[in-house]
């Protein structure tokens, strides 16, 4: 039996504060965001990604792993935030607030 997928084009994204990076990977048709991750060796370049806890997307949008990618995405993978954005502006507001009085 002949396997009929065809390669596509797609980037796997990651960045720092003080580098960021693009790998464009040609994988077959039909692979995953992880295949595509791995295939990029990215996790080899930044030993600190760890899946089990980095959340991906999709052009910013957040998907798994298993994500079946199309040709032309770009999958990027996210750093833990290190605040939690509401309680920043809550507490952005209140220092506001703090001015008025």
């Amino acid at each position: 039996m002949t396997d009929t997928r065809r390669p596509i084009r797609v980037e796997v994204a990651y960045a720092r504060p003080d580098v960021q990076v693009i790998i464009p990977v040609k994988v077959t048709e039909g692979v995953s965001a992880a295949a595509a991750i791995q295939t990029s060796r990215v996790l080899e370049k930044f030993p600190e990604i760890d899946l089990a806890v980095n959340k991906i997307g999709i052009f910013g949008k957040v998907c798994g792993l298993d994500q079946i990618l199309r040709p032309g995405d770009r999958v990027e993978i996210y750093r833990p935030l290190i605040a939690d954005p509401k309680e920043s502006r809550r507490q952005r507001a209140a220092r506001k607030d703090e001015g008025k009085a």
